[in-house]
């Protein structure tokens, strides 16, 4: 995808940088306008203050010494640099003392403040045009000011002004100072607003690129997590997490087909074989009904396999029909032994349980009850190769807010750890086990039980034999 603006624009986080940008601008500009007009207020106050001063001086002098002293007073005031205007004028607005040389037309004709700035010259000014022949109105030397218009007793007329060269300058640096500032301040919001979007681009156009992966049928891939730890990177690390889970749910089915394909071959061959036995020569109605009871036998077996494969992959994708409630494991426990003691005696297992504690967990009793039963009957079958006598003993034991059932046997066990995780796989039977009849989905049915009670199923050696321990969180152990 091109990195063009339109396309940018598209991307939710450019059309909020742009509004942010927008709303700063106007902010920005509000500040500008307001700022100017507040620095062009305080000085217009300060101007004025100043001359009221110098008013209230001049008002002392007349009041002392009457117009010759005002006279005076003017100018020695005039002769002064600085931004003050002195002046006295005739009733008929002729000049007749201070540091003005002309004004605007109409300015003493006023009376009291002048209602808008106005152009002056001072003495000394315009003199090379004067000797050039060349006529210099006021308004081109490019002074401005404002003043106070009294008048005298003797109707003669007393302007007191200050020209505003200054605050004009004063305000012409702050208009640009902060025009400056908003231009820059402008400039970057709007690198910032294209960068981002930009950057919003790139992470959206590497989330596609990764999807059309995916969705080709790479389940590998992954979605692309810069470690910034932004919402771009939790929404991929919470797909990488789904991503994963349906690789590993895939490979799962790939597993079970393979496995099925494999290992209810034969007992379906051996249905075939059965039939077409029973159907090659005359046999009497003993023979046919033996075999019929065979076939039943043979498909209930595998009934049986299949109900544990739909249990198994039911429970992996964390879906249960059945409901949950408060189990006590010291009575499922009970239930069990109770229920393999007479297998357990056929096979000269000596079967003993420690189950006295109450302990209660919130799942469901019958598939608990199944899983503990397919590792106990696991237990007695492979505890009858023990060198001593055969034993198998069910404990329940409670700490650190976990409930530990455990199953432990005395036979030749499972010495290699990689043999052990590999034991809890679906259709996986060690070596030693294919004398034993069986699928293979024992360990991996109580591992799914666990799994989806929110515990986990763990198998380590005994020293001799194997133990197997069903874990299950303790919620009424946890620390409040």
């Amino acid at each position: 995808m091109a990195l063009s603006v339109p396309a940018i624009m598209r991307t939710t986080a450019a059309r909020l940088s742009a509004l942010y940008l927008l709303l700063f601008a106007l902010c920005a500009i509000l500040l500008v306008f307001y700022m100017t007009s507040l620095s062009s207020r305080m000085l217009t106050a300060q101007t004025q203050e100043t001359i009221n001063d110098e008013v209230l001086g001049l008002a002392r002098a007349y009041q002392r010494g009457g117009l010759p002293t005002l006279v005076r007073v003017v100018e020695q005031r005039s002769r002064q640099p600085g931004a003050n205007l002195y002046l006295i004028a005739d009733t008929n607005g002729q000049i007749l003392t201070g540091n003005v040389r002309s004004l605007e037309p109409g300015v003493l004709e006023t009376d009291g403040w002048t209602t808008r700035p106005f152009s002056y010259q001072r003495y000394g000014e315009g003199e090379a045009d004067r000797q050039r022949g060349v006529a210099s109105a006021p308004a081109a030397t490019g002074h401005n000011a404002i003043a106070v218009v009294l008048r005298l007793p003797n109707q003669m007329i007393m302007l007191v002004g200050r020209d505003l060269g200054e605050p004009e300058r004063f305000r012409a640096v702050v208009s640009r100072a902060l025009m400056l500032a908003v231009g820059m301040m402008g400039l970057g919001g709007l690198l910032i607003w294209f960068f981002v979007g930009r950057a919003a681009l790139k992470r959206i156009d590497g989330v596609s690129e990764a999807s059309r992966r995916i969705m080709g049928g790479d389940l590998t891939g992954r979605l692309p997590v810069t470690g910034a730890g932004d919402e771009f990177d939790r929404l991929s690390e919470n797909l990488n997490t789904m991503l994963a889970r349906i690789a590993m749910l895939n490979e799962g089915l790939k597993q079970v087909s393979d496995n099925i394909a494999h290992d209810l071959k034969t007992p379906l061959t051996r249905l075939r074989n059965r039939a077409e036995a029973t159907l090659a020569g005359n046999h009497k109605v003993a023979d046919y009904r033996a075999a019929l009871e065979g076939t039943i036998a043979e498909s209930d077996h595998l009934i049986k396999t299949f109900n544990a494969i739909l249990m198994i992959s039911r429970l992996e994708a964390g879906y249960s029909s059945e409901h949950t409630t408060r189990v006590d494991l010291a009575a499922a426990v009970r239930d069990v032994v109770e229920l393999y003691e007479p297998v357990a005696e056929e096979a000269g297992v000596a079967l003993e349980a420690d189950a006295g504690t109450t302990c209660m967990v919130d799942g469901n009793r019958e598939l608990i009850g199944q899983a503990l039963s397919n590792i106990v009957d696991n237990a007695i079958k492979y505890s009858q190769d023990a060198t001593a006598k055969p034993a198998v003993r069910v404990a329940l034991a409670r700490g650190g807010g976990r409930i530990r059932l455990t199953v432990t046997d005395n036979g030749q066990g499972i010495p290699d750890a990689t043999d052990r995780e590999r034991a809890t796989e679906r259709f996986v039977r060690l070596e030693k086990s294919r004398s034993q009849p069986g699928s293979g989905l024992g360990l991996s049915l109580a591992k799914a039980v666990m799994k989806f009670h929110g515990g986990q199923l763990d198998l380590a050696p005994a020293d001799p034999g194997l133990s197997v321990t069903m874990d299950f969180p303790d919620k009424e152990d946890r620390p409040k």
